[in-house]
């Protein structure tokens, strides 16, 4: 019995501590970590140029999701379909969801082969909503009610990201710049029933200034890209606040692997008071680090752009190999990163 009280409050220390460490990670930016990758140029090979996107995602089998926006006006009345599964070299072996998305903010696979597809704006009776389909594009669920938006359970307001927990629960992050709307994340079971809802619009803790991309680590918990509050916040699934994060820069695309490493995508900071993307201290790139401890290893600069104005990646994903892919809004494309 004495064994048994002080292996349990042995492992109640160690946890407290962890959480504790957590909480105190609020270092400067990792500008100055190391950079081992190289960029890989012209490695995919899409059947029309990729239009604007923001997210990307890996399966199981190291193919590549990304959701684009068809053209420069949208999918609304676009003949495109923007939702594309693409192999590790680069080769398309899907592409669906013609005729059915506004304007698509995430496409996220699960472990069952399906895709998520968070489509944010609404018009002509489309969008706000949050789709499930089978890899040949059949719908299996929508969250949300087409079209309408609001701040009731079940309704939308510009979703921006979806993560599916182990045990199948689904999450919703909802709110987006400049406005931030609802900026709080829906939870809902894995047959869609909601189940309840957490977060406010506010900068305090467990508050929100649109959480842009949420992600699991290996211990289930949540982490939300809370970008226009510049950090990283760490909740439980039932909602209670962990830990916030500001040493990965102001994160606009978040990834969790296999192994806990921690990639954030920072396309917005910068050093102008008074801006919403006002984030001193940090410079805008990638960001590679420990979703355990918080250390930021690696940093990887902006990739060169044909045109000064255009930011650098928003999404960003990683394969099981270590391959990083970044996608970017206004350079229309994902790029790739492997390590040296």
């Amino acid at each position: 019995m004495l064994a048994t009280q002080i292996r349990l409050a042995a492992a109640v220390w160690a946890a407290t501590a962890w959480i504790a460490a957590a909480q105190t990670q609020t270092a400067a930016c990792g500008n100055d970590a190391p950079n081992p990758y190289r960029l890989v140029n012209d490695w995919v090979q899409t059947t029309r140029p990729l239009a604007g996107t923001n997210t990307v995602s890996v399966d199981a089998k190291d193919n590549i999701w990304v959701a684009d926006r068809c053209e420069d006006k949208g999918c609304a009345g676009s003949a495109m379909a923007p939702i594309w599964e693409i192999s590790p070299e680069g080769k398309v072996l899907r592409n669906i969801g013609a005729g059915m998305f506004v304007l698509p903010h995430q496409g996220v696979p699960d472990r069952d082969g399906n895709v998520w597809v968070v489509d944010y704006q609404a018009k002509d009776a489309k969008g706000m909503q949050v789709t499930k389909l089978s890899p040949e594009g059949k719908v299996l669920i929508t969250l949300g009610k087409a079209g309408e938006t609001g701040k009731g359970l079940d309704v939308f307001d510009q979703p921006t990201s979806v993560a599916i927990a182990p045990n199948g629960d689904i999450f919703v992050a909802e709110g987006h710049a400049p406005a931030y709307g609802n900026s709080r994340i829906m939870k809902f079971d894995r047959s869609g029933k909601f189940l309840m809802t957490f977060g406010r619009v506010g900068s305090g803790d467990g508050e929100f200034r649109s959480p842009h991309a949420i992600a699991f680590d290996s211990q289930g918990r949540l982490f939300v890209a809370n970008r226009s509050n510049s950090r990283v916040d760490i909740f439980s699934q039932d909602g209670k606040f962990l830990a916030s994060w500001k040493q990965f820069g102001r994160p606009s695309g978040i990834w969790i692997d296999q192994h806990d490493t921690l990639y954030v995508a920072d396309s917005e900071s910068e050093e102008i008071p008074g801006k919403d993307t006002y984030n001193p201290g940090c410079r805008r790139g990638l960001r590679i680090g420990s979703a355990k401890t918080g250390k930021v290893d690696y940093y990887i600069p902006p990739p060169p752009v044909s045109d000064p104005k255009f930011p650098p990646p928003e999404g960003v994903a990683a394969d099981s190999r270590g391959n990083i892919y970044a996608a970017a809004v206004q350079a229309k494309t994902v790029y790739k990163y492997v390590k040296e």
